[in-house]
């Protein structure tokens, strides 16, 4: 019998490796090669467009349904505690990157001129049309879950579990072990008409911004947290650092559950409480990835040129906080989810999603580790108000 263990190479690793290799090989590599992943790309991207609906389908309802019944009042507190702090994370990226990040990019001289890569023409194309259209899905989703929590059905909420249980498996084994082939094809490109030296040099910029605005969330988030329920918030972070680095290794807030229930722990917060509330929350708060991804998403604005406002990116924030609470449990699970709005809301082309898909994932690590050790902070508020209704509301929720 063999016991050795198989060696797995992770997604983080795999997106670093297809980078590095399609900027070098694109120094050298023939053009009817650059081609044939350019006709790889067009393939992929189009089945890409047409799985979005269906991620946002399948994803949101059953998300919305859920949020509907359960533990009641401790529940939706705590999911709008979480929704709350996924939007300020938001707000807080974006002005924060809109003062910073002009500073650091050149208007105009990223993506836009990336989009020479569109003359390598592929070999062919196959049109792959979505069955409905972006915004049609989201209020399909939002209307069918609002009427899945409202009616309690439990068979239509079995046909949504299993048809999430579908499309998580699709992103679990189509979608993403052929992501580091599409990044590669981006970057092979970018390089052969010149333009990933450049791209490289400011995503080096926009990650090390991105890193000091997630420390500085968390800080935040331990000071409302510590003066709500009369706790040194710097005492309180330094216990959750344990989560932190799991969550950094392991780039999976579900891995990471029963080191954050220790921690959570540790701050005194009941069991009851962190019980409920860690495991909740490692699905539906989701600040540091959206923190990252409204970053990114103005970075590769400014690369491009393209026009924004508060306006646009606050509507875009609130929606991004939706689908941070739909996101599947898996790696870039957060950035698949966001890939609708991105479209939808930015006006986000293959290209610009392509290298958003990219620049999230180069900082997986950091987003889930925001994540995870936010969850304490929310355990803290959340134990000073429940703590003694929680034998009561958690009897519900089992």
């Amino acid at each position: 019998m063999n016991t050795k263990k198989k060696f797995h190479l992770g997604l983080l690793p795999r997106i670093l490796i297809a980078i590095l290799l399609g900027i070098v090989l694109g120094l050298f590599m023939p053009l009817p090669m650059v081609r044939f992943f350019a006709t790889f790309n067009g393939i992929f991207s189009n089945f890409l467009q047409f799985l979005i609906p269906l991620i946002i389908i399948g994803l949101v309802v059953p998300a919305i349904a859920d949020i509907g019944q359960g533990a009641g009042k401790l529940l939706l507190i705590t999911a709008l505690i979480a929704y709350c702090d996924t939007v300020f994370a938001g707000l807080f990226s974006y002005g924060t990157s809109a003062a910073i990040f002009p500073k650091i990019i050149v208007g105009g001289g990223g993506v836009e001129a990336v989009n020479e890569y569109e003359n390598i023409e592929p070999f062919f194309t196959i049109q792959i049309p979505p069955m409905v259209d972006v915004m049609s899905s989201l209020v399909f989703a939002f209307t069918l879950g609002l009427g899945m929590a409202f009616f309690g059905s439990t068979n239509l909420k079995n046909i949504a579990g299993e048809f999430k249980d579908i499309i998580v498996k699709t992103i679990e084994v189509v979608i993403l072990p052929l992501l580091p082939i599409y990044i590669f094809g981006i970057f092979l490109g970018m390089t052969y008409t010149g333009q990933a030296v450049h791209v490289i040099k400011v995503f080096i910029g926009i990650i090390g911004v991105i890193f000091i605005m997630h420390i500085l969330l968390l800080v935040f988030q331990y000071c409302v947290a510590g003066a709500i329920a009369g706790r040194n918030p710097f005492k309180t972070l330094g216990k959750m650092m344990p989560a932190y680095f799991t969550a950094l290794g392991t780039s999976s807030s579900a891995a990471t559950i029963p080191v954050t229930l220790e921690c959570v722990k540790k701050n005194r917060v009941s069991d009851e409480i962190a019980g409920f509330v860690v495991p909740l929350c490692a699905t539906i708060h989701l600040s540091g990835s959206c923190l990252k991804i409204t970053a990114c998403a103005v970075a590769l604005m400014l690369m491009n040129g393209m026009p924004f406002d508060f306006p646009m990116f606050l509507g875009f924030i609130l929606m991004l906080g939706v689908m941070m609470v739909a996101a599947p449990g898996v790696p870039g699970g957060a950035i698949m989810a966001a890939l609708a709005v991105l479209s939808s809301m930015l006006g986000f082309g293959e290209q610009e999603q392509a290298l958003m898909i990219a620049l999230y994932i180069t900082m997986d690590n950091f987003g889930t580790a925001c994540n995870v050790t936010g969850d304490g902070a929310i355990a803290l508020v959340i134990d000073k108000f429940f703590r003694k209704k929680a034998p009561e509301m958690t009897s519900e929720a089992c």
